[in-house]
């Protein structure tokens, strides 16, 4: 039985070092690239050998290794499809996350400024800004005119930004708003 494995062995290594030229010339027109081809080759041998077991002795050799090399390239294509490249780091840095800590300290320094409000502004300024309300649906609710809401609304971001340190046009732009206040507090 051993003696069987051995020649099964000797023969798999004999096809397989006979097909490196035809895989090799296979890789080439897929990839393009000599030191690519290379790199795919030896990496169909590597799982070749890995799966050599998987193999079936008097079967096509050849068909089973371009079969291989053919998933590996596609498999190497795919992901390469997903990754970017980044050799100066830059794409990396704006996808940067600040530490969680800093996310509650600012909610925490929301929550104070958002408490010393008065009563109708942090109303106004939680139903426009947070929940998303209309300013006509928001004055429905608080039984007041728009005009009234708006100005309610007005003077809670007004007061909000200088509580926070916030100066809202540089920050956000000039028609952000609420949503700007919001979107710092909330995470969003």
């Amino acid at each position: 039985m051993s003696n069987e494995a051995d020649t099964d062995d000797r023969i798999f290594k004999r096809d397989l070092l006979s097909s490196l030229p035809n895989l090799r010339a296979f890789a080439v027109s897929l990839t393009g690239r000599h030191d690519k081809a290379d790199d795919l080759v030896q990496d169909t041998i590597m799982k070749a050998w890995a799966n050599q077991k998987s193999f079936t002795a008097g079967t096509n050799m050849r068909a089973w290794l371009f079969t291989i090399l053919r998933n590996e390239f596609y498999s190497q294509m795919r992901k390469r499809g997903r990754e970017v490249q980044d050799t100066d780091g830059l794409f990396s840095e704006r996808f940067s996350v600040h530490p969680e800590q800093y996310g509650r300290l600012d909610l925490q320094d929301f929550r104070k400024a958002l408490d010393k409000l008065p009563d109708d502004q942090r109303e106004a300024i939680v139903l426009v800004g947070a929940a998303g309300f209309a300013y006509e649906e928001a004055a429905e609710i608080c039984g007041c005119a728009v005009g009234t809401i708006k100005s309610r609304v007005s003077r809670a971001r007004t007061r909000l930004q200088e509580l926070l340190g916030v100066s809202g046009e540089s920050d956000y732009g000039p028609d952000a708003g609420d949503a700007a206040i919001t979107a710092r507090a909330f995470g969003s």
